[in-house]
């Protein structure tokens, strides 16, 4: 079986490209697939708590991400630096068990990984 890593790059709401992501990887889940969940980016916007979807005409993400830990998915990771650039922390995030990772951890996630996703 291949390892397979979901790249998240995008805001929550502004297109499809974030629930399309969470998609993927719930459905990787329900199949027993080796697959981890990066966001990066903009992506990291999806775990801020407190989301105001239903303003914006969209489902709440944080559902799918709340049910990651039911279908077996545990690999989530969240570039550190980009938290940092826009102004969050660890404790933002609507989810405790998210990896933080450098620059260099970063690069050296996607070389454990066979199978790339980018959304």
């Amino acid at each position: 079986m291949s390892r397979i890593l979901c790249v998240s790059r995008h805001a929550p709401y502004q297109t499809s490209h974030a629930n399309d992501a969470l998609d993927a990887v719930l459905a990787a889940g329900a199949f027993d697939q080796d697959i981890g969940l990066l966001l990066i980016d903009e992506g990291v916007w999806q775990l801020v708590t407190q989301q105001d979807a239903p303003y914006v005409g969209k489902k709440d993400l944080s559902k799918k991400l709340c049910a990651l830990a039911l279908y077996g998915i545990e690999n989530i990771f969240v570039h550190e630096p980009s938290l940092q650039g826009r102004l969050l922390t660890r404790d933002s995030l609507c989810l405790d068990n998210v990896q933080l990772l450098t620059n260099k951890e970063t690069r050296q996630l996607f070389d454990q990984y066979e199978q790339i996703l980018s959304f």
